[in-house]
């Protein structure tokens, strides 16, 4: 096996690893209401998205959306919501893969809450349930600046760490 073989079978390791993990994050061991989602499925995205760069974040986010949606239905499924779970990871990959300082880990929430959260996930359920789209947006905004502020922590927290996880994984 050549080193590229070997380096591919790495990441696609690696990656079936964040999938998982995120999987059993979103559909297990978050709070799910019919518009608010609450929880901690983000860390897996956000260290494939250091350690693997944007696209890998971005296909790991896809295919754990899929994946979850098929094995663990919460609701039905619905490809935009794949579609935000692929765009928000690959933002976090965007913003975090080469450098993770405090104003690319803000940036990273930001667009992950604003495209992601308010914006997309918002038209989605608008869409689905043929609810008006401000009725759906205004309490996703206190929930979106709550995780953010969340995720804000948490990555600062992971980013202590990434040293040594490069030198793991």
């Amino acid at each position: 096996m050549t080193e590229k073989q070997k380096s591919m079978t790495h990441r696609l390791v690696l990656m079936a690893m964040f999938v998982a993990v995120q999987i059993i994050l979103s559909r297990f061991l978050s709070i799910n209401l019919w518009n608010l989602k609450i929880g901690f499925s983000f860390i897996p995205i956000v260290l494939a998205g250091i350690l693997l760069g944007p696209l890998s974040a971005g296909l790991v986010g896809l295919v754990a959306d899929v994946l979850g949606a098929t094995l663990f239905p919460i609701g039905a499924f619905f490809p935009g919501f794949s579609l935000t779970s692929f765009i928000t990871a690959f933002g976090y990959g965007f913003f975090l893969h080469k450098n993770q300082s405090m104003k690319n880990i803000v940036a990273a929430v930001l667009f992950s809450k604003i495209v992601g959260t308010i914006f997309l996930d918002t038209l989605w359920i608008s869409i689905l349930y043929g609810a008006p789209f401000v009725a759906v947006l205004i309490p996703r905004l206190a929930q979106a600046a709550g995780m953010g502020v969340v995720e804000v922590l948490c990555i600062c927290f992971m980013t202590k760490y990434v040293p040594q996880m490069k030198r793991v994984f």
